[in-house]
């Protein structure tokens, strides 16, 4: 995000003597621009200029040389007293009659005499590097001398103390008339300024430039603007014939729009390689997030911060005319028959393969060709660097460099946009071509650039001048002066809204049919449509004038059934001790078969425009992506916990057998679709049903002195899945019959169905396939489950969950253990006592499995408690009785035996 220091902003906008990064930020605030951070000042605390009055050097026992030094840091600072030094010593000194300060320094190079910079006891350094008085080498050090670094400049290779009067850091240094003891040495050396971070939304690159944060501030205070463009435009030459030859060629065009439609070229000769970069830009450009690298590289960073406007130098004596703008031919070029792909290695070092897309800039030097440059060789031959991101490492700046030609051009955003994505290179040229520069600027910019480097690198501006120049003014938008009003809901007089477009650059004219003509400023391509025009209305005159109006309710409206489960069941998940969370739903191959599923079947629909390139798909189940937060969790330390998540999947389209393709369907921007193509549109979309998910990992009960803990097991998952099931209002049964699937246990799961229609499975619970933990570095045995919460919420069909009346007469228990099959699943047994009982069963719970020899092998005893209880009567023995062999005999029929 772009960074905003006060005093660089003030050079375009007047500022307030009182301005400061909290004004300019409400200031900025105003107008839509919101505030990121602030970054306090390098430097606080008594930070000044000092008179080095004495320096006594003395060896110590470690071989080491330190220098025990007098040193005048003004009246207000200086004490009469100092530790081991006489009141005659002083004077002997030269010191003033207020004093000096005693300060230790291991540094050699400043003599008696020299201005210093030195930090009091409550100086704070970058670092944070708090200076305090302390004892050392036998002296009081009270302060310290500053080097370079230690104030934030970085090591400029000198490693030693600042003085004032000599070049450091970039800087050229100071007259001793300038200099004062006790002068402020942050006011002096600029590290007093705190920078405001701001927020840029995408459509706005104006706003990556103090031209255009200047021009905002200037919008919402009132404060006078000058744009800076206008005078460096007027003195900008008209293109020469003998410019730098540039052919530009591009024969792929995306959407049909020329990936360059500008590009202007300066050539300044005879620079100083070795010329320092001011330090006042130096500190500008660190202050902007950008370090320093040489002076020709700081001039064309500076210029882009300044002015928005992407520049780039080449060393003119590496580059062979002409310069070609093409796009990137897989196909290749050089002494390998035209079957190589281009490659280009950038500024920072990587060797890139090239795209199609990518837009490039070339010239007519191969080095596969191993020729003399003199030799005829291919127009583009050579790739220079990849326009409008990054240049390549064959003709970049070094110190040796004399002769600079300077490149300003102007890029399609969306060519830029891809290439920087494609190579993962979001550099700073690219943010701001993407989201689009002002195609008015190169002129300009290439003025500005040459005028630096004339003036701190001694160069000589060459008269040639290129500018091919392909763009086209924007275009105008006819407004409707009820426009706004309509949209707002506030009116604005045609005066307003006037003023306030001029304001923002643009040129208004009257139609003279209740309507004006607005011609938007180069500098504003999101300006496109009315409502565009609007929204600068309202934004300009002042958000906070628009009143804000609660709507009414209306009567009856409230969560719907499903909104009420998705709640319901989040918070009995939560209850039960598990954490919600949210995982990206994308996946890919390696996560289905992580899951032991066939990624050919189980697959979602695909993304044609993937974030990830391994990732695809969007997920057809929870917990392929909840398992791997499982992972990354037990991974870090956890080991007892459980989690769960709430959302959509997309299953797979041969389980959606209404979807259609609708890869092709991609309806233009400009018009509200057709009802023919929505349909087909609504058509295409797989089915995306919301779904709940839960995996427990570790202990469910946790040990201690009370005793040994309890591990979730399969029963633990499906209790949870049917308490869910239960704030539906809607049963759940297991189906034997069905098997749970490969990322299962094929003996510790079990198929949910619901119970007033067995047929529709609803979703798993039970013990993860052992294979499935292993394959996602879980520990053994985790337990999980996976419910359709649409289907829930469509069984339940939102009715409310009915009171089940209390009975006043009294419960009657009996207990029965049947022998049965061990293959027989106990909710067989268990729906045969059920319809045996009748309507008298209350409760009927499963209390006891055995297995042993005295059943015999393949066999199993299953003991159940059933209560009995009368809605209107008092159970007698009888009907006890009765119900008891109805009971028997319901189990005998499904192959059950009453053990004895």
């Amino acid at each position: 995000m772009p960074l905003v220091v006060p005093n660089w902003l003030a050079e375009h906008v007047a500022l307030s003597s009182d301005a400061d990064v909290d004004s300019i930020s409400a200031a900025l605030v105003k107008v839509g621009i919101e505030e990121e951070a602030i970054h306090k000042a390098a430097v606080t605390g008594p930070l000044v200029v000092g008179r080095v009055l004495a320096k006594t050097p003395e060896a110590q026992k470690n071989g080491k040389i330190i220098n025990w030094c007098l040193v005048d840091v003004g009246p207000e600072h200086n004490t009469n007293t100092i530790a081991g030094v006489t009141a005659e010593q002083l004077a002997a000194a030269n010191g003033p009659a207020s004093g000096a300060r005693g300060i230790v320094c291991g540094a050699h190079n400043f003599e008696v005499g020299d201005y210093v910079v030195v930090s009091l006891p409550g100086t704070v350094l970058p670092g944070p590097f708090p200076i305090a008085a302390r004892k050392t080498y036998g002296h009081v050090s009270d302060g310290m001398i500053c080097s370079t670094a230690e104030l934030g400049f970085g090591d400029d290779g000198s490693h030693g103390i600042i003085v004032l009067t000599k070049p450091f850091a970039g800087n050229p240094g100071y007259s001793a008339a300038e200099l004062t003891p006790g002068q402020d040495a942050i006011a002096l050396l600029g590290l007093g300024d705190e920078t405001l971070e701001v927020n840029v939304t995408p459509d706005r690159g104006y706003q990556f430039s103090y031209r255009g944060m200047a021009r905002e501030y200037g919008l919402a205070t009132g404060a006078a603007y000058t744009d800076p463009v206008i005078t460096l435009a007027a003195k900008a030459p008209s293109a020469t014939s003998d410019a730098f030859p540039i052919i530009i060629d591009d024969d792929a065009p995306i959407r049909g729009v020329n990936g360059c439609d500008r590009f202007v070229t300066r050539i300044v000769n005879g620079i100083n390689p070795n010329a320092p970069t001011p330090s006042w830009m130096k500190q500008r450009l660190e202050q902007s997030g950008m370090r320093s690298i040489s002076l020709p590289v700081d001039i064309t960073n500076y210029v882009m911060l300044d002015l928005g406007q992407p520049v780039h130098a080449y060393d003119l004596d590496k580059v062979v005319d002409p310069i070609v703008v093409r796009r990137a031919n897989s196909l290749g070029f050089g002494t390998s028959g035209g079957h190589d792909p281009e490659r280009l290695t950038t500024l920072d070092g990587v060797d890139r393969l090239l795209d199609d897309e990518d837009l490039l800039i070339t010239d007519s030097a191969d080095p596969d060709l191993q020729a003399d440059v003199s030799e005829s060789v291919a127009p583009g031959a050579r790739v220079l660097g990849l326009a409008g991101v990054m240049g390549g490492a064959s003709t970049e700046i070094t110190d040796t460099t004399t002769n600079v030609l300077v490149e300003c051009a102007h890029f399609d955003p969306v060519s830029v946009a891809r290439t920087a994505r494609r190579h993962k290179l979001p550099s700073e040229a690219a943010k701001r071509f993407e989201r689009g520069v002002d195609p008015a600027l190169p002129p300009a910019a290439a003025q500005m650039v040459v005028d630096l480097l004339v003036e701190y690198a001694g160069g000589t501006a060459g008269p040639e001048v290129g500018d091919e120049d392909a763009t086209v003014a924007p275009q105008s938008i006819t407004l409707p002066l009820t426009l706004s009003e309509r949209i707002v809901g506030i009116p604005y007089s045609a005066e307003t809204i006037a003023q306030v477009l001029t304001s923002i650059g643009a040129t208004v004219s009257d139609t003279g049919h209740g309507s004006v003509l607005v011609t938007p400023p180069t500098w504003r391509p999101d300006l496109t449509e009315p409502v565009d025009l609007v929204e600068e209305i309202v934004r300009i005159d002042g958000y906070d004038k628009v009143p804000s109006v609660l709507p009414a309710a209306p009567g009856g409206r409230g969560l719907t059934p499903a909104q009420r489960l998705r709640r319901s069941a989040a918070r009995t998940l939560a209850e039960a001790g598990l954490v919600e969370v949210l995982t990206y739903p994308f996946v890919g191959p390696k996560d289905y078969e992580a899951l032991r599923m066939d990624p050919a079947q189980h697959h979602g629909a695909r993304l044609a425009n993937p974030l990830s390139a391994d990732r695809p798909d969007l997920r057809s189940n929870l917990l392929i992506t909840l398992l791997d937060a499982a992972k990354r969790n037990y991974q870090r330390g956890l080991t007892d916990f459980g989690l769960f998540e709430i959302g959509l999947v997309t299953l797979p389209l041969i389980s959606s057998p209404n979807a259609e393709d609708g890869s092709q369907l991609v309806p233009a921007v400009g018009a509200r679709p057709d009802a023919a193509t929505l349909h087909a549109i609504h058509g295409s979309i797989p089915h995306q049903p919301r779904q709940v998910a839960a995996v427990l990992i570790g202990d469910l009960e946790p040990s201690g002195w009370w005793g040994s803990g309890r591990r979730a097991d399969w029963s633990d998952a499906l209790g949870l899945a049917r308490r869910v099931s239960a704030r539906a209002g809607v049963e759940l049964t297991v189906d034997p019959a069905q098997a749970a699937g490969p990322s299962w246990h094929p003996g510790r799961s079990a198929v949910l169905v619901l119970a007033s229609d067995p047929a529709s499975v609803v979703g798993v619970a039970g013990e993860l396939h052992p294979k499935v933990a292993a394959n996602f570095g879980l520990p053994a045995r985790p337990v999980a489950l996976e419910l359709n919460l649409s289907a829930l919420a469509g069984a339940s069909a939102g009715d409310p969950v009915k009171a089940i009346p209390v009975s006043a007469y009294p419960v009657a228990k009996e207990d029965f253990a049947f022998v049965v099959s061990a293959e027989t699943p106990a909710s067989r047994l268990e729906k045969a006592i059920t319809a045996g009982a009748g309507d008298l069963l209350e409760s009927l719970a499963l209390f006891d499995i055995y297995t042993g020899a005295q059943l015999g092998e393949g066999r199993k005893s299953l003991a159940y408690s059933v209560r009995l209880r009368g809605a209107d009567r008092t159970l007698t023995d009888d009907d006890v009785k009765a119900t008891r062999d109805r009971i028997i005999a319901a189990a005998t029929e499904v192959g059950a035996e009453l053990r004895a």
